[in-house]
């Protein structure tokens, strides 16, 4: 058996029907066994939706899912992005002189973690701690790469992807809000997706978007038109909670200097975030 926490989606293995029954059924007997409180899966392609309700799967949580393809050209991939909102950010950030450092470096990790701290309170929520985004780096090596852009040598934007196989993710972006007029965060996504395809990926998964974030699923849809919807499913039961109690604490962090909420994401964060 297979867990990934924090992916945004990962489809069940399963050659047929009765292999998917056995693992459902097996995962319903686990779950009384072991007195979790639910099990969730997260496909994305769709593939659950005739199957999961026969197990007692409920839909819950929905989310849109914007993939990128990288198999055409690059000079292709540029033009197939919105004109005003990517494209022309693209190059007015490269003509005011934002620049990108990229790797792994102990300074990268800081400066992106600063801006991160910073994104966070703009949303009322904690910091993941420092200590994830170093375990993340122990973990995946190569495979994770930071990009930081900067403005006379002051970090304004950073992302942090991952790469498997022949797919890139972005997993993590921040930013200074008093630098956005700059173009950085469009900026840093084409430096990622250039060196993406130039290390052999042939799709950009540019992660989920709440519905709701109408904001961020417009500025993704300039990347990818078509975005994917992703079901999540809970067995046994959907929570009504999870909603108030996300708001309650938001309430409460919005009234947190951001060193205190670095402090209390250390804490807390894996139990809500």
């Amino acid at each position: 058996m297979v867990s990934l926490p924090f992916s945004d989606h990962c489809e069940p293995l399963f050659n047929s029907s009765q292999e998917l029954q056995f693992v459902m059924q097996y995962l319903q007997a686990d779950l009384q066994h072991r007195k979790w409180r639910y099990i969730e899966l997260r496909p994305a392609n769709g593939s659950l939706a005739s199957h999961a309700p026969r197990f007692g799967f409920q839909a819950d949580e929905r989310y849109c899912l914007h993939l990128m393809d990288l198999r055409p050209n690059l000079d292709d991939v540029f033009r197939s992005l919105h004109k005003d909102s990517a494209q022309r950010r693209i190059q007015h950030a490269a003509a005011a002189g934002v620049y990108c450092a990229h790797g792994r470096s102990f300074k990268l990790l800081k400066d992106f973690y600063d801006l991160m701290v910073l994104t966070r309170g703009r949303h009322y929520l904690p910091a993941q701690p420092l200590s994830w985004f170093r375990n993340l780096i122990d973990s995946m090596n190569d495979a994770l790469e930071i990009r930081v852009a900067y403005k006379e040598d002051i970090p304004i934007a950073a992302i942090l992807t991952l790469r498997f196989r022949e797919v890139a993710y972005y997993k993590y972006g921040c930013s200074d809000f008093r630098f956005k007029h700059f173009g950085a965060m469009p900026y840093l996504l084409w430096q990622a997706i250039e060196g993406s395809k130039a290390a052999g990926a042939q799709e950009f998964d540019l992660g989920r978007s709440d519905i709701e974030n109408t904001t961020l699923v417009s500025f993704k849809n300039h990347w990818a038109k078509r975005p994917l919807q992703l079901v999540y499913w809970r067995y046994p039961e959907v929570s009504a909670t999870s909603g108030w109690k996300m708001s309650v604490a938001k309430r409460m962090f919005a009234f947190m200097p951001n060193r205190l909420r670095a402090v209390t994401g250390r804490i807390i964060y894996r139990h809500i975030a």
